[in-house]
């Protein structure tokens, strides 16, 4: 581990890595919601009815609830340099697919598997955990995740601007072209550039591959558990999507995608009981164990956050629009200004996390988040619009700043599994996404900021009850089979 101090205005080992990697989740950010800005324009090209709408931005956050499992175990197993090209390459070139749609079908489908990019955060937080010392790395992540997550404000910020300054009824199509392009480029110069660890460190790779390790009997069933939310939510897009709702699919075609959806469910829990039915026989020796119930109190906690958050943002643009009487470039930057506190928020709660501890700033954070959200339940056209807008910043610093805490935590789980548990977490993240757009079709805005704030105080009842601060080491097997211990705090 590289142990150089923090310096930020650098391009030398670690901060070379942190520069490199949150340009890379900024660019993917940048893909996966170069729409939402733009969805005026299209809605307008394509004669898009709400429900159609809705649909898009349903399936904008769906594949990646499995794409971020997945990607978290890849990048445990192969490293983050060449799965992060990976990731950049496809993306850029789904990216493309969607700019060239002709119709509500295609624009489906690419829309659908663009939300793979979204994936691309998991591979960053493996990566930088790899490069800082634990004293540095909550807010190392934040940066990692705040500059990155600005993607998506800085979509809402310039892509109708870009498309405005190409013209014409397709300059949309030419913005979110040159997304895909910027995303395609950029791969080649992180293949390029980056390295998975220090000079001389070694990369821990899981033991068995497929699903998360555990190592007590109640934690076996808790993974298990917290399993079952994933393929829900990916049942509920199903039968959102179905003859029953939207009708964008047949029964058959929704029946079969029910079936598609157990069969994954019942896959991964063969796959964790491959990986870890061994502790029914033999225990785990103590020193190698950890508490499954952090990963399930952070999977949470990052629901509550930037599951919202993903909500809100997608959201947010034609929500000002329809609210306020302004133009639709204006409710664009508007609807971005949520994600622009990341280039603050998440950076600081993960400094604040290393300071004071990760359990108290998750507190403050989650206390911060349910009270923006339910003063947001009150805005209306009566409202002055800076009014509106300040109080929209302040509940996105509490947002952003509790995605901070939790990758401030998620490295100090278990070094080998960092990947997984931050796929996991980030899956839980779009969960939230995919529960609260439907609540969102279901009920007005007002009542769905009444939602958002009502979940957060939940969460934040769990982890005042049952969160832990992370133990001062932990230890991880050398490929010689020596003990290492590793200083978390």
């Amino acid at each position: 581990m590289n142990n150089q101090s923090f310096r930020f205005f650098s391009f030398e080992g670690k901060t070379r890595i942190l520069h490199l990697s949150w340009m890379a989740f900024f660019i993917t950010f940048l893909v996966w919601f170069n729409h939402a800005p733009l969805m005026a324009a299209i809605r307008e090209e394509f004669g898009l009815s709400d429900s159609e709408v809705n649909t898009l931005l349903l399936l904008n956050v769906a594949l990646t609830i499995p794409a971020r499992i997945l990607i978290g175990m890849l990048v445990d197993a192969l490293g983050p340099r060449k799965v992060y090209s990976i990731v950049l390459v496809v993306s850029g070139v789904i990216c493309l697919g969607f700019a060239f749609a002709e119709t509500f079908e295609q624009l489906a489908i690419s829309r659908f598997l663009l939300g793979f990019v979204g994936a691309g955060f998991v591979v960053g937080i493996r990566l930088i955990s790899e490069w800082y010392p634990a004293r540095e790395v909550g807010f190392a992540e934040g940066i990692y995740g705040g500059w990155g997550n600005f993607g998506a404000a800085f979509a809402g910020l310039s892509l109708p601007t870009l498309a405005l300054f190409f013209g014409g009824e397709h300059g949309w199509r030419c913005a979110v072209g040159t997304t895909g392009v910027i995303a395609i480029a950029y791969a080649a110069v992180f293949y390029a550039m980056a390295r998975d660890t220090p000079k001389g460190s070694t990369y821990f790779k899981p033991k068995k591959s497929g699903a998360m390790e555990v190592t007590s009997k109640g934690d076996f069933f808790l993974y298990m558990a917290v399993n079952l939310p994933l393929s829900i939510a990916l049942a509920l897009i199903v039968w959102k999507l179905g003859p029953s709702n939207l009708g964008m699919l047949s029964n058959t075609v929704t029946y079969g995608l029910y079936g598609v959806v157990f069969l994954m469910l019942a896959f991964q829990l063969l796959r964790i009981w491959q990986v870890n039915g061994h502790i029914f026989s033999k225990p785990v020796p103590e020193f190698d164990r950890y508490p499954f119930k952090q990963v399930a109190l952070l999977n949470l906690t990052y629901m509550a956050a930037f599951g919202s958050e993903l909500a809100v943002v997608s959201m947010l643009p034609l929500y000002f629009l329809d609210t306020f009487d302004i133009s639709p470039v204006l409710a664009g930057m508007l609807g971005g200004s949520f994600a622009l506190m990341n280039l603050i928020g998440r950076p600081g709660g993960g400094y604040v996390a290393d300071r004071i501890g990760r359990k108290l700033t998750t507190l403050i954070t989650l206390s911060g988040i349910a009270a923006g959200y339910l003063l947001m339940s009150q805005i209306n056209s009566d409202w002055p619009l800076p009014l509106a807008v300040l109080l929209v910043l302040f509940c996105s610093v509490f947002v952003q700043a509790g995605c901070g805490a939790v990758y401030a935590s998620v490295p100090l789980v278990k070094r080998r599994l960092t990947g997984q548990v931050a796929g996991m977490a980030g899956a839980y993240g779009n969960v939230g996404g995919v529960v609260f757009l439907l609540v969102l079709s279901l009920v007005s805005p007002s009542m769905f900021f009444v939602v958002l704030g009502c979940f957060a105080v939940g969460i934040l009842a769990l982890v005042s009850m049952f969160m832990d601060e992370p133990s001062p080491q932990t230890s991880e097997v050398m490929p010689d089979g020596s003990v290492r211990m590793i200083e978390v705090s």
